[in-house]
């Protein structure tokens, strides 16, 4: 008997600075999917939260809550989106404010000491970003990704050689398997071509107390990006270097699964803080776009964000579920409002899917003397191929076409009719129907897992089921 592969795959770790936003809803459903697509394979799925830095600091402060215990509460908050968003069961959570998180950060640190040295710099910093900008971080003597002013701080850091590692990463980065969009990894390339400035790995205690504390050093805390990437090897025991983290990290294969502003971070900065600590690069990263509203990035202050909560409460958990997979482009930004939602909804859900199981199995109840025998099914190959260049949209849209053909065929076809004058040929068009429906059913696993499974339900029962997407102004 052959030993399952061993494959691991991540989110990001967001900030607790702000309840979940379907931005990173999307990502996590995303990755959800891919670790459901490994099924015959041995998967460590894993999240977590952020919980170090200025911008929690701050946010704390202005709540008047202790930092600790404002962290504790946004930390359950994003435990949450497993139920709300229909997660794999084996999803594991790491706390960046964990013992054991904290003990990995400081080793690695000191695994990565013969990079690290210690000066003192003046430069712009952003609390959005938690780094000191370069000249082309700044368009308009504002930060390029959070439009905002940053602050001059002058500071005594300790810092990462990054210049040395120009070449293990251009070298890293010329395996056209590292990087998903092709481009994203073109502009990782770009970056380094351009000549990489060694950064900042620590921040004075005096001015950020909350923070892992630096190795050997009571005056500084760690630079939270080094602590939170951390976080991907942390959750595997490391810095044992037996159990999972040899199992899934060393001898497996790895996924991480980001958005687009993390090019620097995760493929770059990351990938060098390994080749210091003499650690495996990761296999493959995923780069996604954004989701906008309105033509205009998500904010509070526009009141124009959407919640996954209040977006499950509207649409349902597989609802929610196939909006965001289906209509969030999977490369590019996609703007999205609670109209076009509603729209999406009707059209795809209520009038589309839901609609045509009700059809095929009041067809089956009514006519058929017993439950279509159906012999197991896989997942369509195109779909599964899709699903390896990350082509979501694309893969979903082939399940979608099948019903509209087969739509097509009850509409031309007519078996409801067809009963009367002919039942033996309309019992044998309504029996393909119900197997073709198996065979939806099974190419939505991953996607609707609810769905799929009513939808297997009844055909195994020959009932239609109640009505799985009800009308918004129902």
């Amino acid at each position: 008997m052959s030993r399952k592969k061993s494959f691991y795959i991540t989110t990001t770790l967001p900030y607790v600075n702000a309840e979940p936003h379907i931005g990173f809803a999307y990502e996590i459903l995303v990755t959800d999917v891919v670790a459901r697509s490994k099924a015959e394979e041995d998967v460590f799925f894993n999240t977590g939260t952020d919980e170090h830095g200025q911008k929690i600091f701050n946010a704390a402060e202005k709540s008047r809550e202790k930092v600790e215990k404002y962290v504790e509460r946004y930390r359950e908050e994003f435990k949450k989106l497993k139920s709300l968003l229909g997660l794999s069961e084996n999803l594991r959570f790491i706390s960046t404010n964990s013992k054991e998180h904290i003990e990995a950060a400081q080793e690695l640190w000191r695994r990565c000491q013969k990079d690290i040295y210690q000066k003192e710099f003046e430069g712009l910093y952003c609390v959005g970003c938690e780094r000191f900008l370069s000249k082309r971080d700044i368009v308009e003597n504002k930060c390029s990704i959070h439009g905002t002013e940053p602050q001059l701080l002058k500071e005594k850091n300790w810092f990462f050689n990054f210049k040395k590692y120009e070449k293990d990463l251009l070298k890293y980065l010329s395996n056209k398997e590292v990087v998903i969009p092709d481009w994203r990894r073109f502009e990782a390339i770009d970056f380094v071509k351009e000549g990489l400035e060694d950064f900042s790995i620590s921040r004075e205690k005096k001015r950020l107390s909350w923070g892992i504390p630096v190795p050997n050093d009571d005056t500084q805390v760690m630079y939270v990006w080094f602590d939170a990437l951390t976080s991907y090897i942390s959750t595997l025991g490391w810095p044992l270097e037996s159990g999972d983290f040899k199992k899934f990290w060393q001898d497996g294969e790895t996924l991480q699964i980001a958005g687009k502003d993390q090019v620097r971070f995760q493929s770059l900065m990351w990938q060098a803080m390994l080749f210091s600590a003499g650690i495996k690069n990761t296999d493959q990263i995923f780069y996604h776009g954004f989701i906008n509203s309105g033509g205009q990035k998500m904010s509070k202050s526009l009141g124009n964000v959407i919640s996954p909560q209040d977006m499950v409460k509207k649409y349902g958990v597989d609802g929610t579920r196939y909006l965001l997979l289906k209509h969030v482009n999977s490369f590019e930004d996609t703007d999205v409002t609670w109209d076009r939602l509603d729209e999406w909804y009707e059209a795809d859900l209520v009038n589309g899917l839901g609609n045509f199981v009700s059809r095929v199995m009041r067809m089956a109840e009514d006519n058929l003397d017993e439950p279509v025998v159906v012999q197991s099914t896989k997942m369509d190959k195109s779909i599964s191929k899709d699903l390896a260049k990350f082509e979501i949209q694309k893969a979903i849209n082939l399940i979608f076409a099948t019903i509209g053909t087969l739509d097509l065929e009850i509409q031309n076809k007519e078996p409801f009719k067809l009963v009367k004058s002919n039942p033996a040929k309309a019992k044998k068009i309504i029996t393909s129907l119900v197997k073709e429906l198996h065979t939806i059913a099974e190419n939505l696993k991953l996607f609707m897992p609810e769905t799929s499974d009513k939808i297997f339900e009844a055909v195994k029962t020959n009932k239609k089921p109640e009505n799985l997407f009800p009308r918004l102004n129902a």
